[in-house]
């Protein structure tokens, strides 16, 4: 039974990861400022809840265990708010969004 509840954890870390992973490179590849701070989210909500979560099941019932609930709590109400704050201040300043065209634009002149 140990065995099987290591294993999900690992398999959860491991998909945690790789959502990290698939958030990153959209970080780097997505053209505006708006779908790159999607990615960037994508990266605390769902990796970080995957990563925290094969934790929780590998740590067992210990003192561990609460401070990585407590983790994941803090991350679930200040991650999705951080972010709707940057993009509505963004969004409220009406500013124009880079894109990786203009990027590569306005460093040959």
């Amino acid at each position: 039974m140990q065995a099987l509840i290591h294993g999900l954890g690992a398999l959860l870390v491991s998909i945690g990861c790789l959502f990290c992973l698939i958030g990153a490179l959209g970080i780097m590849k997505m053209p505006s400022f708006i779908t790159r701070v999607h990615a960037a989210s994508l990266i605390d909500s769902f990796g970080a809840i995957l990563i925290i979560s094969g934790l929780i099941l590998y740590a067992g019932l210990t003192l561990t265990t609460i401070k990585l609930i407590l983790i994941l709590l803090f991350l679930l109400i200040t991650g999705p708010t951080a972010i709707h704050a940057l993009v509505n201040a963004a969004l409220h300043e009406d500013r124009h969004f880079i894109t990786n065209k203009d990027e590569d634009s306005s460093s040959n002149t």
